[in-house]
């Protein structure tokens, strides 16, 4: 399957290359990788019609998929597969997760990072429970981009949100000097305050010392 879709993607997405387009979206992603610099509503578009006709993929089919994907040098063909991949995340088994770190670590930055923390991951753990010991490991991970999806794979949890280890994983990262782990301390505590904001104030308010002033104005920003 992961060379029908190939087959279709790459031309696809190649004839309705932006070489204009493309160098500013390389520069405002500081130059993470080469684009061919298509936009969010046209890349879906060809998406969908790369798409059509195609079974639905098993475990296999996306992990293929996914890592061929990955190796591709311009930065739409990983947006397809991270798309590929939150539309059809319940087809994997927790033995997906190894996958999702390669991905996660190769190639790093936000725009794809934090989609697969929040989407791909997230989903992983929720479906089973005892991968939350090997979040209990990345949040401690030397690479910046493990510990950052450590602390955003239940940023969609809601009341399913397994506060004590939020904020255990928080408080772990406390200290952390890179902006994209203060930012994610924020992003992820600001997020469980819709739905407990009364935890998240304490939490920052026992933690105030620790936190970065970054995390904490993220944190409270809509309390």
């Amino acid at each position: 399957m992961a060379d029908t879709v190939l087959e279709r993607l790459v031309p696809a997405y190649r004839a309705a290359a932006d070489p204009e387009r493309a160098a500013q979206m390389r520069a405002y992603m500081k130059d993470v990788a080469p684009f061919l610099g298509l936009t969010s509503p046209v890349r879906r578009d060809l998406s969908r019609a790369v798409l059509a006709g195609t079974p639905r993929p098993d475990e296999n089919d996306c992990a293929a998929i996914a890592l061929r994907c990955w190796e591709l040098p311009e930065r739409e063909y990983a947006y397809f597969a991270v798309d590929y991949l939150r539309r059809h995340v319940k087809r994997c088994s927790s033995g997906f997760l190894p996958v999702a770190r390669h991905l996660v670590t190769t190639h790093s930055w936000w725009d794809t990072v934090d989609l697969l923390a929040a989407h791909v991951v997230g989903g992983l753990v929720a479906a089973d429970p005892g991968l939350r010991t090997t979040m209990d490991e990345w949040i401690g991970d030397e690479n910046l981009w493990v510990a950052r999806t450590a602390l955003l794979h239940q940023l969609r949890y809601k009341s399913a949100t397994d506060a004590e280890r939020l904020f255990a994983y928080c408080a772990c990262q406390s200290g952390h000097t890179d902006f994209f782990i203060r930012k994610a301390i924020g992003w992820c505590l600001r997020e469980y305050a819709k739905t407990d904001p009364e935890a998240v104030r304490a939490f920052v308010e026992r933690e105030r010392g620790s936190l970065a002033p970054l995390s904490v104005r993220e944190a409270l920003k809509n309390l």
